[in-house]
């Protein structure tokens, strides 16, 4: 095994550096361990580090496994986006009929590249959804900081799981300001990811951006380690999935990470029982990482 790995970091759900989520994405890294991984992880202290592996599935084309600072995870799909942008840029994978297929711990997850528009989609995998007892969504409420009677949560299972709420307009979402001790102790003790909320968003232009999305979006995993994820792939999943439970199935474009200085967009797609996750990524960094 070699000292150092090919190493990315892609900047993803933005076609700009800078105003998406950024991922770090080693390459070639069959010959690290668990451990090493998290210890990886640990260090770069992204929402995620992936690492890029020969696939062992018929039909992949390669095989990722997916790290916060502090825990696996079955599937992300930020990193699942980035990781595919970089084996795209550097070569080791070449799209097939603008398909790509990414073995992780979730199972095969099929993408689609957009080279057209400069973007990629996810297929959101398999998912579960079940209700939250009165009782949590009271408590998810008050560590929100939410008054008066509180939304209807759900737990939405996309191999991360997500409490997943509307709020009345983005304005509230915009304004949250939540308790991250109380959002860790509900999701330690639910075993769930974390937080996801979204609400309407009023058309306007401005900012970096001249687009006008349509729903403001934001997530938060303090158990996880990362208090709030900038631009969400996996939370944008499920409200996907809310979103069409709740009767609305027309394609839209999420906004994600306004409060903490950032401008993700993510772009959804509804193709009869698929539903598509996507956005631009844009290559960052490029280097080689030392691993002893």
């Amino acid at each position: 095994m070699t000292d150092t790995l090919a190493f990315l970091q892609v900047d993803v759900f933005t076609d700009r550096p800078f105003f998406g989520n950024p991922v770090a994405v080693v390459l070639d890294a069959d010959g690290l361990d668990g451990a090493a991984m998290q210890r990886i992880a640990r260090w770069t202290n992204l929402s995620e580090t992936t690492f890029v592996l020969a696939p062992t599935e018929p039909g992949a084309d390669y095989a990722l496994r997916i790290f916060t600072p502090d825990r696996e995870l079955p599937f992300a799909g930020h990193p699942t986006l980035g990781s595919a942008r970089a084996v795209l840029a550097s070569g080791r994978v070449h799209a097939r009929d603008a398909r790509l297929v990414q073995q992780c711990a979730a199972g095969l997850v099929t993408l689609r590249v957009d080279d057209a528009a400069g973007k990629l989609y996810f297929e959101v995998p398999a998912w579960q959804i079940r209700p939250v007892a009165p009782g949590d969504a009271d408590a998810l409420a008050r560590a929100l900081g939410l008054e008066g009677e509180p939304p209807h949560f759900e737990a939405i299972d996309v191999g991360p799981v997500w409490l997943t709420a509307a709020l009345q307009d983005a304005d509230r979402v915009l304004g949250l300001r939540p308790d991250m001790a109380a959002l860790e102790a509900i999701s330690r003790r639910l075993g769930v990811t974390g937080v996801t909320v979204h609400a309407p968003r009023p058309a306007q232009a401005g900012g970096p951006w001249s687009d006008s999305p349509d729903i403001a979006v934001r997530s938060f995993a303090p158990a996880a380690g990362v208090p709030e994820d900038p631009v969400c792939g996996s939370g944008n999943a499920c409200v996907a999935l809310q979103r069409r439970a709740g009767g609305q199935s027309q394609d839209y474009v999420a906004a994600q990470g306004e409060a903490i200085g950032r401008a993700g967009r993510i772009a959804v797609a509804f193709r009869g029982d698929v539903i598509e996750v996507g956005g631009a990524a844009v290559v960052c960094v490029e280097g080689r990482l030392r691993i002893r």
